[in-house]
């Protein structure tokens, strides 16, 4: 019997489960494959003992239709970067990919597929390069992963940001408020554009377009006559001014160098520097972009996915990262997936098609 290890790294993501659940379905139409889990990302195997499950039809029936993963998840622990605590206290990081594909086909596993974001798609190829073979399958809320039309998780964030949004805006106009809601987007600001066209936002600030303080103030005076007016402005956590830096604390141990969050608050306070008298309110939607059910379109792509990427093992055609590319299903060198980030163009159709809208972005 054949085995397949699955993993699932980096941030929660709606769809996560329903991609297990199409691998899973897809593997049980075969006689000679057997599909295991590790919980947590890699590290249920990297542990000892081992935490690892044995998924079947009956384990994942009807998980598609929920949130997380029934694995867990993590985006501590990078293998290729492995914080090892030596005896003096001394953290010292090492490169355990070679021992890490060693254990897997210690365990017996001929091959893994991996599910996760530009990090984890690092791991993916670094383990492909080292002789283990693998399939990627693509998974951020924020779009970013490059040469997939979309990644499943990322319609659900701009579902729930939506109406987020459609509540504040309702508000505004009641109250004659600024009201800034904060969205992911560490470096791209997709949800962001996405949320600020479907809202009809007045105003969005993304990172790959820095915005001009004063500007932003003549826009929102622009809406204001005697005292009254309202503007919905939506920003991306990694939005920053154009003589300004992003808004960020020191990350954890083990993750990203900073944890950024809270601009929305920063831009309050630069807008009352700036003599902004409205009323100003502010709102970070933070994880619940990451939770709960995922919307039909992603469960859709997610389980496709799920799909596909068993349908490469088959094949025996790993290294490859499943994609959609103008409405087909299909895979790319995982290699190429990652050498480039997935921002959004500030001169592309979807930005101009939104400044039609009379959305502004403090350019």
């Amino acid at each position: 019997m054949k085995k397949l290890l699955v993993a699932t790294g980096g941030g929660d993501c709606p769809g996560l489960n329903a991609v297990i659940r199409g691998i899973v379905k897809r593997a049980s139409k075969e006689e000679d494959w057997e599909v295991w889990g590790s919980f947590e990302a890699l590290n249920g195997l990297m542990e000892e003992p081992t935490r690892l499950i044995r998924l079947d039809k009956k384990t994942v029936a009807g998980i598609h239709v929920k949130g997380g993963t029934i694995l867990g998840t993590t985006n501590k622990g990078n293998p290729m970067n492995y914080p090892e605590k030596q005896a003096d206290g001394y953290i010292k990081y090492i490169n355990r990919i070679p021992w890490l594909v060693d254990r897997l086909k210690e365990k017996g596993f001929e091959a893994l597929i991996n599910i996760g974001g530009d990090g984890s798609q690092a791991i993916s190829q670094a383990m492909f390069e080292a002789g283990m073979p693998v399939v990627g399958v693509p998974k951020t809320i924020d779009n970013d992963l490059n040469s997939t039309d979309f990644t499943f998780g990322f319609q659900t964030a701009v579902q729930t940001a939506s109406e987020s949004f459609d509540r504040l805006v309702t508000t505004a106009s009641s109250h004659h408020r600024v009201m800034i809601m904060e969205v992911m987007g560490r470096d791209a600001g997709w949800i962001a554009l996405y949320t600020a066209i479907s809202g009809g936002a007045e105003i969005c600030l993304i990172p790959e377009i820095p915005y001009d303080l004063q500007a932003l103030v003549s826009k929102i005076n622009e809406r204001y006559v005697d005292g009254r007016g309202f503007v919905n402005i939506v920003i991306a956590e990694g939005a920053k001014a154009k003589d300004g830096t992003i808004t960020a604390t020191k990350g954890e141990e083990g993750r990203h160098a900073v944890r950024l969050g809270g601009v929305c608050y920063a831009l309050s306070q630069q807008l009352k520097d700036a003599g902004i008298t409205a009323d100003i309110r502010e709102t970070v939607l933070g994880h619940t972009q990451r939770g709960g059910t995922p919307i039909a379109y992603d469960r859709v792509i997610a389980s496709v996915f799920g799909v596909t990427a068993m349908e490469l093992v088959l094949a025996g055609k790993y290294g490859e990262l499943v994609v959609l590319k103008n409405n087909q299903y299909t895979s790319v060198p995982i290699k190429e997936a990652i050498s480039a980030y997935n921002y959004v163009d500030p001169k592309g159709t979807l930005v101009e098609a939104a400044k039609g809208l009379g959305i502004f972005f403090g350019d």
